[in-house]
């Protein structure tokens, strides 16, 4: 899959860009400040639905501005060789979003621009919070799993509903629960069993991609906690916790309590890795991502490397340079200069300066900064 030209109007400090895109490699340099990363934002917008920035989604649009349009021509191996148009607008807090020109829900994109992103936030994926994680997996399911997106949307319907109930202390209304909690159950079990599937299918790609970055911390092992206590049917879970979830006011088991835990054989928990082996274990992660997707779909998703050459050194620069070479993937990097390991005769060079973006022929000197 690739973006074959891209619009952004009212992002961040980008007020008006129309991007040519390679098909392969494409490199953004400039200032820090200069815009870079909202580049990179605007594809994963389309292909998330948020930002993978923390802050204000207010943030989003353009100072002195009320609206912010991006627009994106995509190219997939599985379609006809004409492109998908794909379009998201926000506008007083709402997002609308277009394919060719009609109206459409946010799920219909975001199935049609698939885009991994590695950033310098990326590490929350290893040390952050269990959400994290599960974005991760229900990203990757949401595009190779059908029966993933029904099933989640139904446990989520049931869920705030349960909520309400138990945050309106309905104590001497146990019935009121039951339909609720049959659904959690029966959606829960289908959400459950594609995450392991999901889980089984990543680890040999991930074994391969951490030999090759990670190769002094050892065998690698990916191991998924379901969110409530093994042995046990969520049914059961739920009326055995109820009287401690209308205590609390919210349901404490179920698949959104679910996590995913990354170890190596000379790490014995995340809390031992330093801030630059956390970098690379998620780097390791959503390589894996990526090749488990083209295994199902026969295509990479759009691969985008935020500021690569201040997240990684040059030997690992180099080494994911050997690891994606002859793939047929679009890659879209950034940094304040370009990035050592990869032929620039191979690479599209843009230069970033004051929200402006436009085509480089004679590239920066490639950076060396290190973790």
């Amino acid at each position: 899959m690739q973006l074959k030209r891209m619009y952004i109007r009212g992002l961040r400090c980008l007020e008006s860009v129309d991007i040519d895109l390679a098909p392969g490699l494409n490199v953004f340099v400039g200032d820090n400040g200069a815009g870079k990363t909202s580049v990179l934002e605007a594809a994963f917008l389309l292909s998330h639905g948020r930002s993978f920035r923390s802050g204000n989604k207010d943030a989003l649009t353009q100072r002195g501005q009320t609206r912010l349009e991006l627009f994106a021509e995509v190219v997939r191996a599985d379609a006809a060789p004409s492109s998908t148009r794909v379009g998201l607008g926000r506008e007083g807090g709402r997002w609308q979003a277009r394919l060719n020109g009609s109206d459409a829900s946010l799920g219909e994109l975001v199935l049609e621009c698939p885009v991994v992103c590695f950033s310098p936030g990326s590490h929350a994926l290893v040390s952050g919070a269990a959400e994290e994680r599960r974005r991760y997996m229900d990203w990757g399911l949401f595009h190779v799993e059908q029966t993933f997106l029904p099933a989640w949307r139904r446990y989520q319907r049931a869920l705030k509903q349960r909520n309400a109930l138990l945050r309106s202390a309905q104590r001497d209304s146990r019935a009121l629960y039951i339909p609720w909690e049959h659904e959690l159950a029966h959606s829960g079990e289908i959400i459950d069993a594609c995450r392991r599937r999901y889980v089984d299918a990543l680890r040999d790609p991930l074994g391969d991609v951490a030999t090759l970055l990670l190769p002094e911390l050892g065998a690698v092992t990916l191991a998924y906690q379901q969110g409530w206590p093994d042995g046990q049917s969520l049914q059961d879970q739920l009326a055995l916790s109820y009287e401690r979830d209308l205590m609390r006011g919210h349901t404490r088991h179920g698949t959104h309590r679910a996590d995913l835990l990354l170890t190596f054989e000379q790490v014995p928990g995340k809390e031992y890795f330093s801030r630059g082996q956390e970098k690379l274990a998620a780097l390791c992660l959503y390589l894996a991502q990526c090749i488990h997707f083209r295994q199902c779909r026969g295509e990479w998703p759009v691969f985008c490397l935020d500021d690569l050459a201040s997240e990684l050194d040059i030997s690992h620069q180099m080494a994911l340079w050997s690891l994606l070479a002859g793939h047929q993937q679009q890659i879209l990097v950034t940094g304040t200069s370009a990035p050592a390991g990869f032929e620039t005769s191979e690479a599209r060079m843009f230069h970033v300066e004051h929200g402006r973006v436009s085509a480089s022929e004679t590239p920066p000197p490639s950076g060396s900064s290190r973790l």
